[in-house]
């Protein structure tokens, strides 16, 4: 999986291409760790995402409790295989995608 950021001010982009899974959510999770001190709005862009399993969804929850306490967190260009996991699983109530 790649990752990609782009931090403007207190905003930060982060893409995701390729697979979040098992063996790369810990990627993610560092990333995060070590990008999100002083960031107010995170947006995840998931265009070239083609993937995702538990393991990731764990990382986007614990990314979400982590932006309630400090700004916003937005999902965009979701696409539709990922979307159907994120209506099965509920996570369409909790995240906000656009």
């Amino acid at each position: 999986m790649q990752i990609t950021k782009k931090q403007n001010a207190s905003s930060l982009v982060i893409g995701l291409e390729g697979r979040l899974d098992t063996t790369t959510a810990p990627e993610l999770e560092q990333a995060l760790k070590e990008s999100l001190d002083g960031v107010s709005e995170l947006t995840l862009d998931f265009e070239n995402l083609e993937y995702i399993s538990s393991a990731g969804l764990r990382v986007l929850l614990s990314a979400r409790k982590q932006m309630n306490r400090q700004g916003s967190m937005k999902l965009v260009h979701v696409g539709e295989m990922i979307r159907e996991v994120f209506e099965v699983t509920g996570f369409v109530d909790i995240l906000t995608i656009e």
